[in-house]
């Protein structure tokens, strides 16, 4: 008799203990970060003290947002996967690139309606600036 033993893979098996923990506590934000750190001082103190040196070398206890870039990151890593299916695929690699190029486009607009607003308020104080000498010295003249 033959038995079938269903071996699953771990979730994450490709990454080790240290990379998993370090995302589910990116996922949880700043919060968790310090949480961990100060349950790592309350039970073994050498252990706060890595995680503080860590959060500290690795930025996280100063950037406002890591929450957000692992999240693109993990869209990132998604968007890229290869489906299987290459027309989906294709569609997929063609709409990434159009909507690349209109960020890109929309993003060189706003520069240039920021560069014409400047630009204006620039030409404004000119403006009041001459009108300002002007009456000066027909104020001198008089």
């Amino acid at each position: 008799m033959t038995t079938y033993t269903e071996t699953a893979a771990p979730l994450h098996s490709e990454q080790g203990w240290f990379s998993r923990s370090e995302s589910w506590l990116d996922s949880k934000g700043k919060g968790a970060w310090i949480a961990a750190m100060v349950l790592g001082f309350v039970f073994f103190w050498p252990i706060g003290l890595a995680l503080l040196f860590y959060m500290i070398w690795s930025k996280k206890m100063f950037s406002s947002s890591f929450r957000h870039r692992s999240a693109s990151k993990r869209w990132a890593r998604h968007s890229m996967s290869s489906t299987g299916n290459s027309a989906f695929d294709a569609y997929k690699e063609d709409t990434l690139q159009r909507l690349e190029q209109e960020q890109s486009d929309f993003e060189s607009f706003l520069q240039r309606l920021r560069d014409a607003k400047d630009k204006a308020e620039f030409d404004d104080f000119m403006d009041e600036r001459a009108k300002a000498a002007g009456s000066e010295d027909s104020a001198k003249e008089s």
